[in-house]
């Protein structure tokens, strides 16, 4: 089974690397909701198979507990409804998750005006849910979740006081009226003479 100290990757690659089609719908995912890498999609693409994979479990075996569970968390992230079967779980698509994540969800909150700058302000650490900064933009939002999410406050910068000077003599500051005093005679250089 392994240490659970040394977590598995959430993720798999694709047993066909060069297949057209999954090529095609990842780079249309890719322009669409604002992924960076692949790598963003095959971790979402998990999560689904996992909860597909559930979903065919509790079918079979038509475990009540187990259904009551999976349901609550899919109604938790708002991707299915109360009123939802678990046939209604198998026809999900990979965009009611990628709709979730919180790059897609702060540009619908019109938070950002495209998905670049919505990456931007959560990988700049900007965005906050609750008090909770979040800087990863595959974040899956719950419904709670996204009524908290706002973006961080600036904070005023403390204004530096100047010193009054106290001693100014013809419109010379200290320093300068000091180096008006001075005799022609005393710049001699001894060295020199």
């Amino acid at each position: 089974m392994g240490s659970p100290k040394k977590l598995r990757k959430g993720w798999s690659r694709p047993k066909k690397p060069f297949d057209r089609a999954r090529l095609e719908y990842e780079a249309e995912l890719k322009k669409e909701y604002g992924f960076k890498r692949k790598r963003e999609i095959w971790k979402i693409k998990q999560k689904f198979k996992n909860i597909k994979r559930r979903a065919r479990t509790i079918l079979a075996t038509h475990d009540e507990n187990e259904k009551k569970v999976l349901m609550e968390k899919l109604q938790k992230y708002g991707i299915a409804d109360k009123n939802a079967s678990i046939d209604d779980v198998l026809n999900l698509s990979l965009e009611a998750f990628c709709n979730r994540r919180l790059q897609t969800v702060v540009l619908k909150k019109g938070m950002a005006n495209t998905n670049g700058h919505a990456r931007q302000i959560i990988t700049h650490r900007k965005i906050l849910i609750g008090e909770t900064i979040v800087d990863m933009p595959n974040y899956m939002v719950s419904l709670e979740d996204e009524k908290k999410i706002k973006v961080k406050e600036k904070k005023a910068k403390p204004k530096i006081e100047e010193k009054p000077t106290e001693a100014k003599t013809e419109g010379f500051s200290e320093p300068q009226a000091k180096l008006s005093e001075i005799k022609e005679e005393d710049l001699v250089n001894p060295y020199l003479s």
